[in-house]
């Protein structure tokens, strides 16, 4: 087995993320690539998570990405999470989503009325009304409920939570989000705006994903991955892609923490070394998301509920040498942005004028002036 140290595998980590160094401001959707994606429940801090990895980028450039260019895509995804996917990795996204196929769905229609029978009509409805023109979800909902032949599907549609009832059709290639029209969301066919859809095995598109996971985030452990990527459930499915992947993994010993890797991967870790690097990584970014929650070397136990927080809330972190040293948070108002700055321990000045450092460059993307405060002074 081979044995590694936690500064290899954090330089490793960083250089992956695009953290360290950062990306050029033309190469900004690498960022989402490298990673599986940005989740985008908030989409401040997806914004910021592709800023974190870039020099030089504007909240435009994403905006025009998504809307002009089509190169990034807004979609359900991993978790049943918003996420930005590269137009280019969507096909190999919902390929990987067909093993599991619409199972774990016909229990929530059911709640609401919509049989089996109704529940596939409306599947096969949506990619016939949704084309490259955006539809409002209201228009979306009355347009779905006529082909399918389904009224109740209108008021499910308008009025359900988290857009629930619309996931499955995302999962399945058939809709993604459109540009908004004012404060009303709208919809697309994402085969209508990507230029080719290329179809993809389903069990080789999940391997792919793994080895696009184990590239990003690796070496982790199988709970890990189900975790990234189903939020936890799933673990008998991951399993078993491990398992058809056992000739090109490994288990190697992080200082007795025991994980896998990519064989392919492991003599570019161990000629990594850290490097003092000091970022500010936003809310729900896929660095925190995707590693472990239980290693001390990265976050001691003791700390870990002020970054993993209840119903799935991950906070911004100041990100060191790879290790979680603190939170942060930022409010602006006017010209002027506040960055509230909270270590785990006295911070040197050194620490802080990389961390100032790192809010003036946030400045930088919000056009607006920055203070900072600590929270505790270090």
């Amino acid at each position: 087995m081979i044995s590694l140290k936690w500064n290899q595998l954090n330089a490793w980590r960083l250089s992956r993320h695009h953290l360290a160094p950062r990306l050029k401001r033309k190469d900004f959707v690498k960022a989402a690539t490298r990673i599986g994606g940005v989740q985008a429940q908030v989409m401040s801090a997806a914004e910021l998570a592709l800023w974190a990895r870039v020099d030089g980028l504007s909240s435009q450039d994403v905006k025009s990405a998504l809307w002009k260019e089509h190169s990034l895509i807004k979609t359900w995804a991993m978790r049943g999470t918003l996420h930005l996917i590269p137009s280019s990795d969507l096909p190999l996204f919902v390929s990987a989503r067909r093993m599991d196929g619409d199972r774990g769905w016909t229990n929530y229609f059911t709640y609401y009325g919509i049989s089996p029978t109704q529940q596939a009509a409306f599947l096969e409805a949506v990619p016939q009304v949704l084309g490259a023109e955006p539809m409002t979800r209201e228009q979306l909902a009355i347009a779905v409920a006529r082909e399918a032949r389904v009224p109740a599907l209108r008021e499910l549609i308008v009025t359900a939570n988290w857009g629930s009832p619309l996931k499955p059709s995302a999962f399945r290639g058939d809709l993604c989000f459109g540009p908004s029209q004012g404060q009303n969301v709208t919809f697309v066919n994402p085969k209508k705006w990507i230029t080719t859809w290329r179809e993809i095995e389903p069990m080789s598109a999940l391997e792919e994903i793994v080895r696009m996971y184990l590239q990003a985030y690796g070496p982790a452990t199988i709970e890990d991955f189900s975790r990234w990527w189903w939020g936890g459930a799933g673990i008998t499915m991951t399993k078993k892609v491990f398992k058809s992947l056992e000739s090109e993994l490994e288990e190697v010993n992080v200082e007795g923490w025991r994980a896998i890797a990519l064989t392919s991967t492991l003599k570019s870790i161990q000629k990594m070394d850290i490097s003092n690097t000091v970022r500010l990584l936003p809310l729900f970014d896929a660095y925190v998301l995707g590693l472990g929650r239980d290693l001390d070397p990265l976050l001691p136990a003791t700390l870990k509920n002020r970054v993993y927080r209840p119903q799935g809330w991950i906070s911004a972190v100041v990100l060191v040498d790879g290790r979680m040293k603190g939170v942060w948070e930022y409010k602006t108002k006017g010209a002027q942005t506040t960055v509230k700055i909270s270590m785990f321990a006295s911070a040197p000045r050194s620490l802080r004028q990389s961390i100032e450092a790192e809010a003036e460059r946030l400045g930088l993307f919000l056009k607006t002036k920055v203070v900072i405060e600590y929270e505790v002074k270090p």
